[in-house]
């Protein structure tokens, strides 16, 4: 058995090198761009919004006002 890779993927030494330069070219551009991220401030925090303050009644009295065909099919 050949120990060839060129037999494995049928592509030329060109073709293969082309490969290997893509590959090594992403892979340098994710570890840039993972130490930009690294070294970028934090964001900001947001401030809280307030949770919607509807309750469950306030709410199932609306849907019943909406379509009262509805009302008490549960």
């Amino acid at each position: 058995m050949t120990h060839s890779p060129y037999l494995l993927f049928h592509q030329t030494p060109a073709q293969l090198r082309r490969v290997a330069a893509r590959g090594g070219r992403a892979s340098a551009r994710n570890r840039r761009q993972k130490m930009r991220a690294a070294s970028a401030p934090p964001p900001s925090a947001v401030a809280p919004t307030e949770p919607h303050a509807e309750t469950v009644a306030q709410a199932i009295a609306t849907l019943d006002a909406q379509f009262p065909w509805l009302r008490g099919a549960q």
